[in-house]
Order: C-alpha cells, then sequence, then structure tokens
C-alpha cells in the first residue's frame, strides 16, 4: 500500500500550507462561479404540474411551503420499482432534520419528487425513516420528462444534463444504451416572486456532488447564503418584500 511519506513536522508543514494556497484559491474560484450563478437568467414556470402528496393532489408553489425558494431533489424512483435508487436513498439518508432547519432560516424549502406512484414513495420513506422530508409524486405528469430526469427520446426528452445522446456517445458514454424511459438524478432550484415561479438553476450527474450542507445547497439558488459579503447586494431583501408575510 502507497502510503504518505512520513516526514518530520516542519517538512509536513511546509507542504500544507502549499495546499492550503490552492485551496484558498479553489475558494476563491467557487465564489465566484457561485457569483455566476447567482446572475443566471431565470425562466418563469407557465405549466401547471401537479403532484401527488400526503396532503392530496399540489402544485409547484405548494412545494415552497410558504417560503421564498425552493430546492427540489429529482430521486430516481421509476414507476415499476418496489425500492428507491440505492445511490439516491444513501445521499438522501444524510438530509437531517436539522440541515432542513437550517434551509427554512433563509427562506428555502427542500422537497423530493419522484415519477413513481405515491404509495410507493411512502412505503420506501417509512422505511428509511425520513419523516422529515417533504417527498411527491410526479406519476402521470410531465414534471420529469421536462427537467430532464426522466430520458425517453420518443417524447422529445433525449438529454440529460445538457447533453443529447449525440454528445454521450461523443464522450465514449453508454448512458443512451439503457431502455427508455429511464430515470436519472438531479437537483433543480425555484424562486417564487408576486405569486409567480421561477425556474433558476438544475444540477444532474457529479454535479450533485457539490451539496454536502445548508451553504452548500444555499450557493446554488439565487438568493445564495443570504450574508453580507455575497454579491449581488441587498438581492435577498428586494425578494421578500416582494412576496406576501406568510408568517403572520
Amino acid at each position: 500500500m502507497a502510503l504518505p511519506e512520513i516526514v518530520d513536522r516542519d517538512v509536513w508543514l511546509t507542504a500544507r500550507t502549499e495546499l492550503l494556497a490552492r485551496e484558498k484559491d479553489l475558494t476563491r474560484q467557487r465564489d465566484a462561479l457561485n457569483v455566476a450563478r447567482r446572475e443566471l437568467p431565470m425562466v418563469e414556470i407557465t405549466e401547471q404540474y401537479t403532484f401527488d402528496g400526503p396532503d392530496g393532489v399540489v402544485g409547484l408553489v405548494d412545494l415552497f411551503a410558504g417560503r421564498s425558494q425552493s430546492i427540489v431533489y429529482h430521486f430516481m424512483f421509476d414507476p415499476s420499482w418496489e425500492d428507491g435508487c440505492a445511490s439516491c436513498t444513501a445521499g438522501t439518508d444524510e438530509i437531517t432534520a436539522g440541515s432542513l432547519e437550517h434551509l427554512a432560516a433563509r427562506d428555502t424549502s427542500y422537497a423530493m419528487v419522484s415519477r413513481a406512484p405515491l404509495a410507493k414513495l411512502q412505503r420506501w420513506q417509512r422505511l428509511r425513516g425520513w419523516d422529515h422530508i417533504a417527498w411527491y409524486s410526479s406519476f402521470g405528469s410531465a414534471f420529469n420528462y421536462d427537467f430532464g430526469v426522466t430520458i425517453d427520446e420518443s417524447v422529445g426528452a433525449g438529454s440529460y444534463n445538457y447533453r443529447t445522446r449525440a454528445e454521450w456517445e461523443a464522450l465514449g458514454s453508454d448512458l443512451f444504451a439503457s431502455p427508455q424511459p429511464f430515470e436519472m438524478p438531479g437537483r433543480s432550484c425555484f424562486l417564487a416572486v408576486d405569486g409567480r415561479v421561477f425556474h433558476t438553476y438544475s444540477q444532474y450527474a457529479r454535479g450533485l456532488e457539490s451539496t454536502g450542507g445548508s451553504y452548500y445547497f444555499l450557493d446554488l439558488t439565487a438568493l445564495g447564503r443570504q450574508e453580507d459579503w455575497e454579491r449581488p447586494v441587498d438581492r435577498a431583501d428586494a425578494v421578500r418584500a416582494a412576496v406576501p408575510d406568510f408568517s403572520a
């Protein structure tokens, strides 16, 4: 086994501080990338998507739970499956009630949407102990297709992570060799302003690895972490001024 070189403390400290310089550079690059993400244009959602949830049929705006932002995880769960995707399950196991509370403190909700019928989602939710996570079924809806996580070229849903079959094949991937339709993971962010819902961001594939805590989730959204050092300045205050007070 190739273990790290054994050195004295002074040599280790020199190597560590050299690495720190690279880490700080990456932090600055990530901050700049997050600014660029927040400065992306947004698209108004006019499609009247409906979802089956524990309280009945709801619309996309209901996934916000009265907050300004909603992060939706596209959990892989084909209607024919009895169990949820193992990888999505592992990631969801790490979503704690505390992390969702931190998101809520920044006016941001978190929900999962899958194409399987609600009864199958609720069974898996009970088995995994995810009572703290809102989970909705998009069964019979175009939502999964429109947001690029159910791949079916026969209905025009023929790309994943903004790449077509030809582009994936050019990269040497056999992704599209799977029988269609097939499910893929993703995460999408939405912003609500004056009763209107906007799509601000989506990420797929290894982009999903970027989320490792509430701040990383907030970095994906249009309002960001809502701290004084962030740009654009005062965006969160402007958005809150434009939406009703749901706490009254």
